[in-house]
């Protein structure tokens, strides 16, 4: 076999496997603000281009179609969202671990110098979630899981003799819940800032009295 002679005008070839010339997490962030402000339907991998920096074919070798960029940009979410949440509870009592969560959701939901923007999961992943059994199930698993969250520190209030013993620390978990869900929602509808905050803490003293 004869073998061929190099041509130095030409350029080596890219090796396969080669290590992406991107940061895959600064990437999940961009593409997280273009669902986050058009909603799942609405962004087409043009937009996710265009909000990445990214071509097309480098989207899809990355992260697959549409579809699983967006799932992979909820399961960062939630895990970016427990963490904050487990964050809060850490050494403080459980109503200022609580206040402190409903001020994270707040700097989350009210973005500085932009429109407010609610949470991602209630606001893209919920009108979804009943034609796409992968989304639902996504946003169930997440849901659950802050719920659960909440319970874990509720029942260890319980333990501590923070909170009083037969406290129904799952009914009072599920309300802790859907004061975050509701706060989502009103920010998403406009409410002000102030009044979803004052809500916020008025709601305190049904979960922790």
């Amino acid at each position: 076999m004869v073998q061929k002679s190099e041509d130095p005008a030409q350029p080596a070839p890219r090796p396969r496997g080669r290590p992406r010339s991107f940061d895959v997490e600064t990437t999940l962030a961009q593409a997280t603000l273009a669902f986050w402000q058009r909603g799942y339907a609405s962004t087409s991998m043009d937009d996710l281009s265009a909000a990445t920096g990214l071509n097309r074919p480098s989207l899809y070798g990355a992260f697959g179609d549409k579809h699983e960029l967006y799932l992979r940009v909820l399961r960062l979410y939630t895990e970016q969202s427990n963490a904050a949440i487990a964050a809060a509870f850490n050494d403080r009592p459980l109503s200022d671990g609580l206040l402190r969560v409903y001020e994270l959701a707040l700097q989350l939901y009210y973005p500085a110098e932009e429109a407010a923007r609610g949470c991602l999961l209630i606001g893209t992943a919920a009108t979804e979630a009943p034609r796409d059994e992968a989304i639902r199930e996504q946003l169930g698993d997440s849901l659950r899981g802050f719920n659960a969250a909440f319970q874990a520190r509720l029942q260890q209030a319980v333990d501590s003799g923070e909170l009083p013993s037969g406290t129904d620390v799952a009914m009072r978990a599920q309300l802790a819940s859907a004061v975050l869900h509701s706060m989502a929602l009103r920010a998403r509808a406009g409410d002000a800032r102030e009044d979803v905050a004052a809500f916020a803490t008025a709601s305190l003293h049904f979960v922790c009295a």
